[in-house]
C-alpha cells in the first residue's frame, strides 16, 4: 500500500473507532484490558451507519488539501448529514480542534475517556454536525441544503478553493438537492465538488438512488450536466479512491463538474448480525446496533469485537496519545474552513436624490454595493416581474425557480464572506422556513462564526396579487420564534426602503426581513426617515394632532401608510378625538426589550403611543405576527388589522374590504376602540 494509503487506512480506522467508542463506552476506552459491563453506556446513543464511508471521504479529503498533487488547491469539507456529526466529533478529537473548542477532551486517554461519557451532549456542541469543527460551516440538520450551500460558498471563495460536500443518497432525494443539480448551470466556475456516499439506505428504508447501478448512475449524472466517477469502498482500496478524488479535483478547477459516487455497505465495519437479526447493510445499521452490550453478555462481546477490529493498540500508546504511524498521517491532512467576512466595513451606497419608486430604491442600492465586488443577487426568475428587470442578467445576479435552493446559495455565499440579498414574492417565501430557521440555530450554536447578514427582500404581496398569491406566513413563523437576530423591516415608501436596504446590506448576523411592495404609492415626508432608522419607530408628525392622543394608530408598511392618510380626515371628522400616527419600520420594536434588541422600554411606550390612547396596529402580515410582538404588555384597548385569508378569489378591493383594510374599515375599528377606551376611562 502506498504511503497516501496507509495514513488514509489510519485516519479511517482512528476515526471509525472514536466514533464506535464514543457512541459505545463510559470506560476502558483503548481496550487495555478485557470490555466488561460496567465499561458500557446503559442506553447508547447515536447514529453509526453513515461513520464508515463518511470517516473513509474525511480522511482522504483531509489527506489530499493543500498538496502538490492537485497544485496546493485547498478542499472545504462540508457536511450534508446532521447524523454525520459523530464522525466529525471523532475526527476533530484526533485532530485536536476540539481541544480548542473544548479543554477537557484533550488528545489523550483520560480525554477520550472524558468524550465518550459526555456524548451525545458534548458539553454543549451536541452530537449532530457542529460549526465548532472543521466540516461545520453548513449544519445538516436542514437535508438537503448542503449542495446548493456550496455552491453559494464556492462564489465567494475564490481561486484556489474547492468546496467538497459530502452528500448522503437520501439526501440526494430531496427537492432541494435534486433541484441542485440544474442550478449548478446559472453558476458557471463554481469549484464544488460533490461527494455522494451511496450506503443503501435512508434512515429506514432503502434509497431510490443507491437503487440505480452504475451505467444508470453515471446517466443520471450526465443528463442533469454532470461527469460522474464511481468508487466502491472498501472494495477499490483507498489508492484507487485517493486517486479518483485527485482527478475529480483536477476537473473542477478546468471547469468541469465532476460528482464522486462512493458506494459503501451501511454500518460496514460494524457487527454483522445482532441477536439473529442481519444488521450489516439493513436500516437497522443506522443508529447503534448495539442497544444492550451493558446488561447482554452477547452484546458485549460482540462490541470487543468491533471495537477491536479497529486495532487500537496500532493507533494509539499507552497513553492513549495517537501513536507514530497516526501521528504522522495526522501530521499531513488539512482541515480548511470557509473564509471569514473581510474585517473592512464594506461601503454604503450613495443614493444623490431620493428615489422615486420601488424599482428606482432596489436598482440604485444593489449597484451600488455590487459594484464593490462581493456582492450578489438571488431570485427565484421574478426580477422582470418585479420590476427589476435592469438587475436581470448583470454578472453578480443569479436567477433560479426554486426559492429552497436561492435561500441555502445565499447562507454559503455568507458563510463564505459575501454580501447579497434575496429578491422573492412574499407568497413563496414561506419555502424558505425550514432552512431560515436551521440557519438562526446554527448561528447560535458555539463555534458559529460571524457572518453578513442573511437578507431576504419580500416583494408582491397578497394585497396586490391573485388568491393563490398571498400568504404573508414566513414573517409570522420568524417572528414566533423570538430570536434576537432577526428583524422584520416594513419601509413606508422607497426613500425608506433604500435607506433600509443600505443598512442591512453591510450589517453582520442578523436575518433581515424587508417587506416592500412594487407598486406605486403616496410618498411620506422624510423628516423622520432618520429617526426611524436608527430606533425602528418614529411618530409622524404630518399626520398626527399636538394633544394627547386618544387613539394612536401604528402603521408597518407602505399599503397601511396610504390607507392610513386615507382614513384619518373621516376619523377625525366622524368620531372628533385627537390621533396621533407613529409609523413602525422595524416590527420588533413592539416586542418585549427582554427579547428583542430594538423592543420599547416601558417610557419610551407611552411616550410614543401616548398614556392612555387606544393602540390601531394596521400591518401588512398577520396580525398574529403581530400579536405575539404585543402579547400582555399593553393595558389598553388594541386592535390589529393585518392580512386575512379569505374563501376564495375576490377582486383587490374584496380583499382589502375583507380584512378591514380600507378607510372603512380603519373608521370602524377606531369606533370600536374608542367605546372600549371609554369603558376603561369608568371602571
Amino acid at each position: 500500500m502506498s504511503s497516501s494509503g496507509q495514513a488514509a487506512e489510519l485516519l479511517w480506522r482512528a476515526q471509525a473507532y472514536v466514533a464506535a467508542a464514543q457512541i459505545h463506552l463510559r470506560d476502558n476506552v483503548l481496550l487495555r484490558r478485557p470490555l466488561a459491563p460496567r465499561d458500557v453506556k446503559e442506553r447508547p446513543a447515536g447514529h453509526w451507519g453513515t461513520v464508515p464511508g463518511t470517516a473513509w471521504a474525511l480522511a482522504h479529503i483531509a489527506l489530499l488539501s493543500g498538496t502538490r498533487d492537485i497544485g496546493g488547491t485547498e478542499l472545504v469539507p462540508l457536511l450534508g448529514a446532521g447524523h454525520a456529526g459523530v464522525t466529525q466529533i471523532a475526527a476533530g478529537w484526533l485532530t485536536g480542534h476540539l481541544a480548542a473548542a473544548r479543554p477537557q477532551f484533550t488528545r489523550d486517554e483520560q480525554g477520550l475517556v472524558n468524550l465518550c461519557r459526555a456524548f451525545p451532549e458534548v458539553a454543549g456542541l451536541g452530537s449532530e454536525v457542529t460549526p465548532a469543527l472543521p466540516g461545520g460551516d453548513f449544519l445538516g440538520g436542514r437535508l438537503g441544503g448542503c449542495l446548493p450551500f456550496a455552491q453559494g460558498a464556492a462564489l465567494a471563495s475564490g481561486p484556489g478553493w474547492v468546496i467538497v460536500p459530502v452528500l448522503g443518497d437520501g439526501e440526494c432525494e430531496t427537492p432541494t438537492t435534486a433541484a441542485s443539480w440544474l442550478a449548478a448551470h446559472a453558476l458557471p466556475g463554481t469549484a464544488v465538488l460533490p461527494i455522494v456516499h451511496l450506503n443503501g439506505f435512508r434512515m429506514g428504508a432503502p434509497s431510490l438512488l443507491a437503487g440505480l447501478d452504475a451505467r444508470a448512475l453515471i446517466a443520471y449524472a450526465a443528463g442533469l450536466g454532470w461527469h460522474a466517477r464511481a468508487v466502491t469502498v472498501p472494495d477499490d482500496g483507498h489508492e484507487v479512491f485517493h486517486a479518483e478524488l485527485a482527478q475529480a479535483v483536477a476537473d473542477t478547477l478546468a471547469g468541469r463538474r465532476p460528482v464522486l459516487f462512493m458506494r459503501c455497505v451501511k454500518g460496514w465495519s460494524g457487527p454483522a448480525t445482532v441477536n439473529g437479526q442481519q444488521v450489516l447493510g439493513t436500516a437497522r445499521a443506522h443508529k447503534t446496533p448495539l442497544t444492550r452490550a451493558a446488561s447482554d453478555s452477547a452484546q458485549t462481546h460482540a462490541l470487543e469485537a468491533w471495537l477491536s477490529s479497529y486495532r487500537p493498540e496500532e493507533l494509539f500508546t499507552d497513553g492513549g496519545h495517537p501513536g507514530p504511524g497516526l501521528a504522522s498521517a495526522l501530521t499531513g491532512t488539512a482541515w480548511p474552513r470557509l473564509k471569514a467576512p473581510r474585517p473592512a466595513p464594506a461601503p454604503r451606497a450613495t443614493v444623490r436624490q431620493q428615489p422615486v419608486s420601488f424599482a428606482d430604491a432596489v436598482a440604485t442600492v444593489t449597484r451600488a454595493h455590487a459594484r464593490a465586488g462581493d456582492f450578489r443577487v438571488f431570485s427565484p426568475d421574478e426580477l422582470a416581474s418585479n420590476r427589476l428587470p435592469e438587475l436581470a442578467g448583470q454578472s453578480w445576479t443569479t436567477e433560479v425557480l426554486a426559492e429552497e435552493v436561492l435561500g441555502e446559495q445565499l447562507a454559503g455565499f455568507n458563510a463564505a464572506g459575501g454580501r447579497g440579498v434575496l429578491i422573492t414574492y412574499e407568497a413563496f417565501a414561506p419555502l424558505l422556513a425550514t432552512g431560515v430557521v436551521s440557519l438562526l440555530k446554527q448561528q447560535r450554536m458555539p463555534g458559529a462564526a460571524p457572518r453578513p447578514s442573511f437578507n431576504l427582500l419580500l416583494t408582491s404581496y397578497g394585497w396586490h396579487n391573485t388568491y393563490t398569491h398571498g400568504d404573508p406566513s414566513l414573517t409570522t413563523t420568524l417572528l414566533a420564534l423570538e430570536d434576537p437576530a432577526i428583524r422584520v423591516l416594513t419601509p413606508a415608501d422607497p426613500a425608506r426602503l433604500a435607506a433600509v436596504l443600505d443598512d442591512v446590506f453591510t450589517s453582520t448576523g442578523q436575518l433581515n426581513v424587508i417587506v416592500a411592495g412594487k407598486h406605486q404609492l403616496p410618498a411620506v415626508p422624510a423628516e423622520t426617515l432618520r429617526e426611524e432608522l436608527d430606533r425602528g419607530v418614529a411618530v409622524w408628525p404630518h399626520l398626527s394632532d399636538v394633544q394627547p392622543p386618544a387613539l394612536t394608530v401604528v402603521v408597518c408598511g407602505d399599503l397601511p401608510a396610504a390607507v392610513t392618510a386615507e382614513a384619518l380626515p373621516r376619523i377625525r371628522a366622524e368620531l372628533g378625538e385627537a390621533v396621533r400616527v407613529v409609523s413602525v419600520l422595524d416590527l420588533t420594536v413592539l416586542g418585549d426589550p427582554a427579547v428583542w434588541p430594538a423592543g420599547l422600554r416601558a417610557g419610551e411606550v407611552d411616550v410614543l403611543l401616548g398614556e392612555d390612547a387606544a393602540l390601531l396596529v394596521v400591518t401588512l402580515g398577520h396580525p398574529a405576527a403581530i400579536w405575539s410582538l404585543l402579547k400582555a404588555r399593553h393595558a389598553r384597548p388594541v386592535e390589529v388589522i393585518g392580512w386575512r385569508e379569505t374563501e376564495g378569489p375576490r377582486t383587490q378591493q374584496g380583499i382589502a374590504a375583507a380584512a378591514g383594510m380600507t378607510a372603512e374599515g380603519l373608521l370602524a375599528a377606531a369606533g370600536c376602540l374608542l367605546k372600549a377606551r371609554a369603558r376603561c376611562d369608568t371602571w
